[in-house]
């Protein structure tokens, strides 16, 4: 390695390493480290400014501001009571009833927007059935964050995917002929929840009349809900047609979000609801955006400097020789680090890594799919690998009053992300990997 391609490496290491230990804000050290980079001329401000893929910048951005008004529709404190209905009374199945509604809302909207959106018609149900909150919280973290990567408009990583690989909407339910993130990650869901019910939530007495915890939840205004879940599930489709609309994701979502804008204007006081368009943008997570853009700019860097080269290059041998090896050495290294390592950066580093090799004449698909399942569920372990984490703690510590220790959380992340990524490893090798070894 040259002495410029160490100077990249090394600043990126420190901002990640900050980012980590959270010494100073997050995003701060981000933006911070292309700065660096640029000032050291590893980059130029305007290569910095390419290097951000903004269709996905835009996706979010799209995506956050019709989530923003689903979230005050009611939908999702109606969906909460019908789940209570549909559990019969009983608490745990109440728990994993819940937890598989935020993994399927997390597979259209932010898993930390979905986690708010739960969260305050969760916790009144797992009072009223004398449930501890701070697991059912925890379980709603989790799903939240596990079904972001079925779909491709759920969270960051599938649509780094779609940036890097070119994966589009229906490559997430079947591509080259195999099932691929929405069957395998749902099945895994599934065994997962029923691991996770039979490990915690088996010996809750059951609630017989549920009229009498006085729980009830009404949609205020239908009108208002209406146009929202319409809008939603029109956007929605429009992505999933991207290939045959001939426009980017990023457009089909802004258009979505500006004209559910516009038609609830329009609408005035018959929809008093819904926010402004300054509302909308003022509660935009600009922080986690900014995150993002600085996350893109110093891969770039990588990518600038030759070291994502230099990194297939080293580790390209591994799968020439046996590829079934390179597949599970790739997985089961990437689930603990992204335990402690924000996965975004780790996944998109990786993602380019393979882009690399795949250039060489190395298989790509199987490694991208298996890298973009360990990195989402590896980071279930602790509140370092996925922010969404560290919202459903501080939510579940401020509902009963005292600071949950490492261990109790560890106790419930634990389990969890062994049961789900053992099921999707043996899946993901049996479907994707396997029948690519020679």
């Amino acid at each position: 390695m040259e002495a410029m391609q160490w100077l990249t490496l090394i600043v990126f290491a420190l901002t990640i390493v900050v980012v980590i230990t959270n010494v100073i804000d997050g995003t701060l050290a981000a933006l911070i480290g292309v700065a660096v980079m640029c000032w050291m001329g590893i980059m130029t401000e305007t290569e910095a400014f390419k290097f951000v893929d903004w269709n996905v910048m835009a996706i979010l951005v799209g995506i956050w501001i019709i989530a923003g008004h689903f979230g005050k529709s009611g939908v999702p404190s109606w969906l909460s009571i019908q789940a209570l209905k549909l559990s019969g009374g009983r608490p745990g199945l109440l728990v994993m009833i819940l937890t598989f509604l935020a993994g399927v809302i997390s597979m259209f909207v932010d898993n930390v927007v979905t986690i708010l959106m739960m969260a305050p018609v969760a916790l009144p149900l797992a009072r009223a059935m004398k449930l501890s909150p701070v697991p059912v919280i925890l379980m709603i973290g989790f799903g939240a964050n596990f079904m972001g990567t079925a779909l491709l408009i759920g969270d960051l990583p599938p649509q780094m995917l779609h940036s890097v690989a070119g994966a589009e909407f229906w490559d997430f339910f079947w591509q080259h002929g195999k099932p691929s993130s929405f069957p395998i990650l749902m099945v895994t869901f599934v065994i997962t929840l029923a691991a996770m019910w039979f490990y915690g939530f088996r010996g809750h007495k059951r609630v017989a009349d549920l009229d009498s915890l006085g729980l009830s939840a009404k949609i205020e205004n239908p009108l208002f809900a209406t146009v929202v879940v319409v809008w939603f599930i029109g956007t929605v489709v429009a992505m999933s047609m991207r290939e045959y609309i001939g426009v980017q994701l990023g457009f089909i979502s802004m258009t979505g979000a500006i004209s559910l804008v516009l038609v609830l204007a329009l609408l005035g006081d018959r929809v008093k609801e819904a926010d402004s368009f300054e509302e909308s943008v003022q509660e935009l997570d600009w922080r986690a955006i900014f995150f993002y853009v600085a996350l893109f700019a110093l891969v770039g860097g990588l990518e600038k400097s030759h070291i994502l080269d230099l990194l297939a290059n080293q580790i390209k041998p591994i799968f020439l020789e046996n590829y079934a090896l390179g597949a599970t050495l790739l997985y089961w290294i990437t689930v603990p680090i992204v335990g402690i390592v924000e996965h975004d950066a780790y996944i998109l580093t990786f993602l380019r890594t393979i882009k690399d090799m795949g250039a060489s004449g190395i298989e790509p698909w199987p490694l991208y799919w298996m890298l973009l399942w360990s990195g989402t569920l590896g980071s279930n372990l602790t509140v370092a690998g996925a922010p969404a984490l560290y919202v459903a703690l501080s939510l579940g510590e401020k509902e009963e009053g005292r600071k949950v220790s490492l261990r109790e959380f560890l106790a419930w992340s634990v389990p969890f992300t062994i049961v789900c990524s053992v099921v999707c490893y043996v899946i993901g090798m049996l479907v994707w990997v396997l029948p690519y070894v020679k």
